[in-house]
């Protein structure tokens, strides 16, 4: 039997280290339709994505702010280095305050004045029944950790856990991607930024694992 299951041991850095990564990667047959969709920056439900691609979720509150961001963000990065055929990024919110809505307008501003659409993007609530699909949940602050934590029934589902800022090696970075629902236009910037470079590292971690020669486990 050919196992297709992606595999990448994610290592959050403590700050001023080098990115930590290990792991093997395979590629089934069938990616191709997804790395389409998603080179069109539209976000694959999560029904859609093919086996074998590597699954980052992003959480927040209501899933209309940060996550957006994160999401948005990080698969940017993946579609520019091509790798839209090995990762796939969604994101969702600890609530259902906001459930089917787009993101915050100020969210929407924010990304459009860094060269980002959000336009597609429609609010979700976190499915705790997702673990098993997904190999990495990143959260945007430590009360989203504690929640997801909250819904994790095995070590193995919160092995996937993590910090969105445990990968950035800023020495001065925040623990927590501050709220900007009750600010103005200028935080949602600054929220962006601290987005933007904590994203940048976490790619720097997944990026040498889906460049790596393809491998498959035979069983």
């Amino acid at each position: 039997m050919i196992c297709h299951r992606t595999s990448v041991a994610i290592v959050p850095c403590a700050a001023g280290s080098k990115h930590a990564i290990g792991g093997e990667v395979g590629r089934p047959a069938d990616v191709e339709e997804g790395k389409l969709h998603q080179d069109r920056g539209m976000p694959l439900d999560e029904t859609e994505i093919p086996a074998g691609i590597f699954r980052v979720c992003m959480v927040c509150t209501g899933n209309i702010c940060r996550s957006p961001m994160a999401e948005i963000v990080l698969r940017d990065l993946v579609q520019q280095a091509g790798l839209s055929h090995r990762v796939s990024v969604t994101s969702a919110g600890t609530g259902d305050w906001h459930v089917g809505e787009q993101a915050d307008p100020r969210t929407i501003d924010a990304l459009a004045d860094r060269g980002y659409d959000a336009s597609l993007h429609r609010a979700k609530q976190f499915d705790s029944s997702s673990f098993d699909e997904l190999d990495l949940i990143v959260a945007l602050d430590r009360t989203h950790e504690r929640a997801i934590r909250s819904w994790a029934t095995s070590d193995s589902d919160r092995s996937k856990i993590r910090l969105l800022t445990s990968f950035d090696t800023d020495p001065n970075r925040q623990l927590d991607v501050p709220d900007p629902y009750y600010a103005d236009a200028a935080t949602f910037a600054a929220v962006l930024a601290t987005i933007e470079r904590a994203c940048a590292s976490l790619f720097a971690q997944l990026e040498p694992a889906f460049r790596a020669p393809q491998t498959s486990t035979h069983a």
